[in-house]
This record gives structure tokens, C-alpha cells and sequence, in this order.
């Protein structure tokens, strides 16, 4: 069985899709609150036109997932797997951002833990890059379990280097 980066996933709080170029406009009307970028080293992401960069790295990636509340239908946000790495046998989670109405309420637990458990059936480790600043995103990720291995600075598809921390989670025995 091949790693299929944008395969679709649910549980019982929600479901992911791959992410269509027609989703800009509804995933935009999220990604459009300035406080979800509050802590994130591109602050600016809420507005269009830099949104906009972000959806088309996002599309490129082809593995970006568009994220359904089940129970209401609505948009929660994104997430994406990238650099799938088969020598280190690893991937990468990430670009996740959840709409402030779902924080706190399980559904970024609830997208990691599927992303999480469809990757380590084909991978024995997953890494995440957090902003150093992204205090929220770090204390997320390490309540799933990840610990910081180190510090990469990151250039995000035409946006400026900003340094991350990476994390990893190795996949339970």
C-alpha cells in the first residue's frame, strides 16, 4: 500500500477532505480572522492576497485537506501532509489552522490523531515545524505527544525566513 497524501479521514467529530481549488472562498472566510494568526511567524496571513499564496502552496503540495465539523457541516480550517521522506522514513503534518470557535474543543486533537494514525501505517515518524513564537500551536503539539529535536529556519513558498522549532512524534510500538 502506497502513502496517499490526501486520502479522505473521519471520526466521529469530523472529516477531512483534499483540498479544491474551489474551496479558496469558504476556507478564506476562516482564515480571515487575525487572531488566528496572532502567534503564527506570518501574521499576516488573514489578509487575501497573502492568504492567497498560501491556498496556491497549499494546492502545489497535494496534500492539503480541507476540515468538516460533521455535525454542522461547517469549515473548522486546513491541515496538510509534506515531505514525505522515505530514507528517514518520516512526514511532515502542518499548515494547520483551526477557526477560533472550534479551539479548545478537541477538533485540532481529533484531526492530528487521524492524520497521526493513517501516516504510521506507513511511517515510524511524523514532524511538525512551529513558529517560535506560535506558543499556542507548541503546547498542542506536545500535549499529542511530540518533543522539540531541534530549530530549522523556514521559507514558506515566496514568504520571508522565519525561524521554527521541530518537533517529533515517533509512532507507538
Amino acid at each position: 500500500m502506497e502513502f496517499d497524501l490526501q486520502p479522505t479521514l473521519e471520526n466521529e467529530l469530523i472529516k477531512v477532505v483534499p483540498l479544491q481549488e474551489e474551496d479558496f472562498d469558504k476556507l478564506y472566510e476562516v482564515a480571515s480572522d487575525p487572531l488566528i494568526w496572532e502567534q503564527h511567524p506570518n501574521k499576516n496571513r488573514y489578509q487575501r492576497e497573502v492568504f492567497h499564496n498560501f491556498f496556491k502552496g497549499a494546492m502545489e503540495s497535494k496534500g492539503a485537506f480541507l476540515v468538516y465539523e460533521k455535525e454542522t457541516g461547517k469549515i473548522v480550517g486546513s491541515s496538510r501532509y509534506y515531505e514525505l521522506d522515505e530514507e528517514n522514513n518520516s512526514v511532515a503534518v502542518g499548515y494547520t489552522f483551526i477557526g477560533r470557535e472550534y479551539w479548545g474543543k478537541g477538533h485540532n486533537k481529533a484531526l492530528k490523531n487521524l492524520m497521526f494514525d493513517y501516516a504510521f501505517q506507513f511511517v515510524d515518524k511524523i514532524i511538525l515545524h512551529i513558529g517560535e513564537t506560535n506558543f499556542r500551536s507548541q503546547k498542542a503539539t506536545e500535549k499529542l505527544g511530540a518533543k522539540k529535536i531541534g530549530e530549522l529556519e523556514v521559507a514558506y513558498y515566496g514568504e520571508p525566513v522565519k525561524l521554527n522549532f521541530v518537533y517529533q512524534v515517533d509512532k507507538p510500538q
